[in-house]
This record gives C-alpha cells, sequence and structure tokens, in this order.
C-alpha cells in the first residue's frame, strides 16, 4: 500500500485512553498522520486520564460544550472538520476512531469521495460502520498484542501446556465473537471456499495474498486477530477443508479431497431413497446428510447447492411436489 496521508478523528467521548499508542502504532502500516484531532468536553472531570496522553502524542484537543444533556455534541463537530479536511484535498485517507454507528454515514461519505477510511473501534462497533470502512480494526486486539494479552485476562500462575493454552485462547475468541459483531469463521471458511473453486473453474490456482486480500475487501473489519491467531496462514492451516502449499516463498491454498469419498455418499442417498418408498424431499435428504456426515457440503464436490449434487447421481431425478418443495425420487 502506498504512503498515505491521513487524518485521525478520535471521538474522545466513546474511546478510552489506554488505546492511544497501539492506534497510532497500528496506522504506520498505512502512512503518515497528517491531522491528529480529538473531541470531547475537556472541561469534564471524565477526561483527566486524556491529558497527559494528548501531549505525548501531540493531539489537538477539540472542545465541545454538551448544549443539550444526553446529546454527544462532539459527533457533529467531528463530522464538521472531517468534511472540511476533505475538502481542503490535504489528505488521501481517514482514520474515525469510534464504537459509535452514528459515523457510518460520514465514512460512507469520505470513502465516496475517492478517500481511504480506517475504522477503529471496540467490539461492540455495529456492523453498518464496519462495513463502511476499507479496513476496521477491533482496538481490543490492538491492546492484546501490545500486552500479551486481553485486558480480561486474570494472570496465569501455572504453566499450561501450549495445547491447552491455545483451547483456552480460541474459546475466549469465540466467546468474545458471540458478543460482538465478528464474521463467524464458518462464513470465511465458505467465502474461501467459494473463491478457489471460482479460480479452480477458471484454471487458476489461489494464493494466500489473494485470499487475504479479498477477504479484506469483502469484510472490512477481517482480522485474524480476531479469532486468535497472528498469521492468515496459521488461521487456514487450523480449518479442515485447506491445504497450504508453498513453492519459491509462494503460498498457494488448495481444497482439501473430501473425507469421504463421491461414490460413498451416492449410495448413501440411493439407499435412503429406498428406506423412504423411493422418494424424498431434497431438504430432508441434507438433514440426515449432515447428521451421517458432518462436515459433507455439496460445494466440496463442486456444486453450489445439495439439489445440483443430488440431481447429478444418474439413479435420481428432481421433481416437485403441490407445494413446490423439491423431491428427490429412484428412477426406476
Amino acid at each position: 500500500m502506498e504512503n498515505l496521508r491521513l487524518a485521525v478523528l478520535i471521538d474522545g467521548e466513546n474511546i478510552s485512553s489506554k488505546y492511544v499508542a497501539v492506534i497510532f502504532d497500528e496506522l504506520t502500516k498505512y502512512g503518515v498522520i497528517t491531522y491528529r484531532r480529538i473531541y470531547g468536553d475537556w472541561t469534564s472531570p471524565n477526561t483527566g486520564k486524556w491529558r497527559k496522553v494528548l501531549l505525548e502524542n501531540s493531539i489537538t484537543p477539540i472542545q465541545q460544550f454538551y448544549n443539550t444533556v444526553g446529546k454527544n455534541a462532539s459527533d457533529s463537530t467531528l463530522i464538521i472538520d472531517a468534511m472540511d479536511i476533505l475538502y481542503t484535498g490535504n489528505v488521501d485517507g481517514f482514520c474515525i476512531v469510534s464504537s459509535d454507528g452514528d459515523f457510518t454515514r460520514l465514512a460512507s461519505r469520505v470513502r465516496e469521495s475517492g478517500m481511504f477510511v480506517v475504522g477503529m473501534g471496540e467490539n461492540k462497533t455495529p456492523r453498518s460502520f464496519r462495513n463502511a470502512c476499507n479496513v476496521f480494526t477491533s482496538l481490543e486486539n490492538l491492546l492484546e498484542d501490545e500486552t500479551g494479552e486481553s485486558e480480561n485476562d486474570d494472570d496465569m500462575i501455572i504453566a499450561e501446556s501450549p495445547r491447552l493454552s491455545r483451547s483456552k485462547t480460541e474459546k475466549k475468541h469465540k466467546e468474545s465473537r458471540e458478543k460482538t459483531h465478528t464474521i463467524s469463521k464458518k462464513e470465511i471458511e465458505n467465502t474461501i471456499i467459494a473463491m478457489i473453486t471460482e479460480n479452480e473453474n477458471k484454471g487458476k490456482v489461489t494464493g494466500l495474498a489473494e485470499i487475504g486480500s479479498r477477504l479484506q475487501n469483502k469484510y472490512p473489519d477481517f482480522d485474524v486477530r480476531n479469532y486468535g491467531y497472528s498469521l492468515l496462514s496459521k488461521f487456514l492451516e487450523e480449518i479442515d477443508s485447506f491445504n497450504i502449499k508453498k513453492e519459491n516463498n509462494v503460498a498457494t491454498v488448495e481444497l482439501k479431497e473430501s473425507k469421504n469419498s463421491r461414490d460413498e455418499i451416492d449410495r448413501y442417498i440411493v439407499e435412503l431413497l429406498k428406506s423412504h418408498k423411493n422418494k424424498m424431499g431434497v431438504t430432508e435428504i441434507g438433514q440426515i446428510l449432515h447428521q451421517k456426515y458432518q462436515s459433507f457440503s455439496p460445494k466440496d464436490y463442486g456444486y453450489a447447492q445439495l439439489t445440483k449434487y443430488v440431481q447429478a447421481i444418474p439413479e435420481i431425478k428432481i421433481t416437485h411436489d403441490d407445494k413446490h418443495r423439491k423431491i428427490a425420487k429412484l428412477v426406476k
């Protein structure tokens, strides 16, 4: 990525001062910071922790008094400043630091103007704001990278085995994702399968870098740190669906061959139909298949839908009943 000139605008009433150092460290990935502004009512005693941080990081505090109790006047001031900066033409992008979904439209607007938009916020940040950015990073991940533990971790007194420690870490991240708006690991897996299948249909291999880039384009908040990893390659290695091959410093990703042969599954479906008077609903077949073969997916065999997979079995044809449901029947 080229060295971008970034304006960093921080919602001081929505973000803790403990994140400031890691915010600026993360932004070195994207370029140089030209504007450093933070918005809040600096007459409030609650902003005391910010004063030292502002001086150390050369951040300009923008004062905004509360005009109405319960209203966040700083939001409006930040938005007005962002538009003023946009029209100066002095920056290539913005970093908006807030967990507030009210900045969704601002992120969309500056992005529409050709600006690169980095969003940063806590795990509670709504998906609307995350998706409005080019890239969104969870602040908890940055703090964990810096300290080696999350802010909620208890001190470890007894050393654990690497396997147990990893298990606890993955469990912690799973519980964290369930409470936030992070994309599920299964959805990420299905998206990557679709990418690889699409490339295979075109006779192309799928590079690790391509997967990372396309995931970031589809999910601005995709970050392997959300799932307890520091490398995309390690994240993919521990998903059963993928093999990673490295040759001449280039990593490519392939789909693993299914654990269950196509012939075995085809025979099982045929026997299933025989035991149900030679016909069954496709949905019902799918439910029973997943009970016997929990990892089964028609995409592993090149089909986008289970109906297409079942229809490709020579002994079976697909029809519809009077309620327009898809029915699989054995051909006599």
